[in-house]
């Protein structure tokens, strides 16, 4: 009788795996964003995909390596989130099509590298995923699966190879990545199993990471606030991942001693909201942040630009609601995905 309780379980779960991946974002034909949202989408119905094995642009000039080829294709993977979004607002069969299409393309060719940075923003895709599991192909639906499986689990591993390390990139924002891209991965999968292990991770992190001030450890690596943004805005990220599951209760207050990642954001708010300013990279201790400067990159030096934290507050109003006034600060509306998924 166990065994067959279990085994209802598991089918249980499959069943309602499109469901709760659903309850990641729930995007209506009625939100005041979708008329902008399925306009946009509707100007890349025509596009197709262009996978890569590999991107990389961590780390890098322009120019260099496969930077380049890295950045053209990478724009397929907010091209399928939007579809995804404009169909289930929609109902319209291009878009589910065109999501099936970009995610058999990338499922089928790309091979994971476990860089955080070069990899982060594939939380669209599997957002995508999440959006439309229940309706893909099942060919596309399997392949997509073992994608985002192999990542959630790859990045397990590769954190437990640190065997308690506590530096450098091992706690400041790659390890927030890192633990965005198993919480999201583990929220579409309905994996409970791999949420539970992101909720330590998590855990782990605001420990290593957030000092007892609510600042965190990028700061004083950098001595600047593009990387406290870098750094909180995946955690914010899976925050909101996990909050349909309940698992660990509100993640924004997890912590002690004033390490928290609600402490984190409230370090912040002064800065976003005008109160203070700051000088970027003065005092980095990276060359890297150094060489962008002389590269001319946009950001790496001069005074913080607050709007550059819009979408951080944005996605944390969608826990605390007193994060709003300064979100609406920074911009008076949210980036158009934000607002399909969030605000009804």
């Amino acid at each position: 009788m166990k065994k067959h309780l279990i085994a209802l379980t598991a089918a249980l779960a499959v069943l309602s795996q499109g469901a709760m991946a659903a309850n990641l974002c729930q995007p209506l034909a009625a939100s005041p964003n979708a008329k902008a949202l399925l306009a946009a989408a509707q100007r890349h119905l025509a596009d197709t995909p262009s996978p890569l094995p590999h991107v990389h642009t961590e780390g890098t000039l322009p120019n260099q390596g496969i930077r380049e080829q890295s950045i053209v294709a990478e724009k397929d993977w907010p091209i399928m989130r939007q579809a995804a979004l404009a169909w289930r607002m929609s109902g319209d069969p291009r878009y589910l099509k065109q999501v099936d299409d970009y995610l058999a393309a990338w499922a089928d060719v790309y091979q994971p590298d476990f860089n955080p940075i070069d990899e982060t923003n594939l939380d669209m895709l599997i957002g995508a995923y999440a959006l439309t599991a229940d309706h893909l192909r099942l060919e596309t639906r399997d392949a997509s699966r073992r994608l985002i499986q192999r990542l959630g689990n790859g990045y397990i591993a590769h954190i437990q190879q640190f065997h308690g390390a506590k530096k450098g990139t091992q706690t400041n924002n790659w390890q927030s990545h890192r633990v965005k891209l198993v919480t999201v991965a583990a929220a579409a999968l309905n994996d409970q199993p791999m949420l539970e292990q992101a909720l330590q991770l998590f855990k782990q992190q605001i420990a290593d990471n957030v000092l007892p001030d609510g600042s965190v450890t990028d700061f004083q690596d950098r001595d600047a606030l593009h990387y406290v943004v870098y750094d909180l805005e995946p955690l914010v990220q899976a925050a909101l991942a996990a909050k349909p599951y309940g698992i660990g209760g509100d993640w924004l207050r997890i912590g002690a001693n004033g390490s928290s990642l609600g402490a984190a954001l409230d370090w912040l708010v002064p800065y976003a909201n005008g109160e203070r300013s700051h000088q970027e990279f003065v005092h980095t201790h990276v060359q890297f942040d150094k060489d962008r400067a002389n590269a001319g990159e946009a950001g790496y030096s001069g005074t913080w630009q607050p709007k550059s934290s819009a979408t951080l507050f944005w996605l944390a109003a969608q826990l605390d609601s007193r994060y709003l006034p300064v979100a609406k600060q920074l911009a008076e509306h949210p980036a158009d995905w934000i607002g399909a998924c969030y605000l009804k």
